[in-house]
């Protein structure tokens, strides 16, 4: 039994879209040649893994050679990383936001230093304006940011986009005085977020915790003390989102990556590294 690349991102890709269209479009290929795939890996196995429709849905056996698929990928672009460049050297100052760096990629930084260990690597978390000012000064060589528009920094790479909830106790949304809010200090995008959209609707707020930590914002909220802004794939075990009907909508978060130059191998590897696991 085989499962090559293409195959295995075809099927992590439709996964993730809920649909073979945009899976294609994330591959490159065609919608068809993506349902070859995954009805290739379906063969192998002898098991269905979609549920077909307008949408597509794992089944449960999909379900469980999604863990698998994941693990197998995984694996192979390691072993890519491990030989085509083994001798990497160097240093590389990367700069990214507090809550990507525990819930994203904590893991992912810590298995590319495993395979690269001659590489020296820096990580500092800030807020993404403060990770932007000082990338222009020279700090960092490779930044991530959060921003609300795509179009504010284009001269990143495009990572991810994601939308934006509302999070805490919805009894909160109800009260008759001003919307209790759990914010990081200025300037943070996700705080804009939140102001912006209460104010665009007319709603009055205040700002009940004031904290400059992804951790400190979570504990503020499952205390019940104010609501909070955050990407969906963000949000923590005990704490739910706010119905919408009860908020004024959010829209999406871009995520970006910015590098400083070209000429340094053990950066450009990096870069790599982060770009393919936020990929499929």
């Amino acid at each position: 039994m085989s499962f090559d690349t293409l195959g295995l991102r075809c099927f992590l890709e439709a996964a993730a879209a809920h649909s073979f269209t945009k899976a294609a479009e994330r591959v490159g290929r065609s919608q068809s040649a993506v349902s070859q795939q995954v009805a290739k890996i379906e063969a192998e196995l002898g098991v269905r893994l979609f549920e077909r429709g307008r949408e597509v849905h794992l089944t449960a056996e999909g379900q469980v050679f999604l863990s698998y698929a994941r693990r197998i990928h995984d694996l192979q672009r390691e072993v890519l990383d491990r030989f085509r460049e083994p001798d990497l050297a160097g240093e590389v100052r990367f700069g990214l936001p507090e809550d990507f760096a525990s819930i994203y990629l904590s893991e992912v930084l810590a298995e590319f230093a495993r395979i690269h260990p001659r590489v020296v690597l820096t990580i500092e978390c800030d807020l993404t304006l403060n990770l932007m000012r000082r990338f222009r000064e020279g700090a960092f060589d490779l930044v991530l940011v959060k921003v609300n528009r795509p179009e504010d920094f284009p001269h990143g790479v495009d990572v991810l986009d994601e939308p934006l909830a509302w999070l805490g106790n919805a009894a909160l949304a109800e009260l008759d005085g001003p919307v209790p809010l759990v914010l990081a200090p200025q300037p943070c995008v996700y705080r804009a977020a939140a102001i912006a959209a209460l104010e665009g609707a007319g709603r009055a707020w205040r700002q009940a915790v004031l904290s400059p930590s992804h951790m400190g914002t979570i504990a503020a909220v499952r205390a019940g003390l104010g609501l909070t802004v955050l990407p969906r794939p963000m949000i923590p075990a005990g704490i739910s989102a706010v119905p919408a009907a009860l908020l004024p909508p959010l829209g999406d978060i871009h995520v970006s990556l910015l590098k400083r130059d070209n000429t340094n191998a053990a950066l450009t590897s990096l870069e790599g590294f982060v770009l393919r696991h936020f990929g499929p």
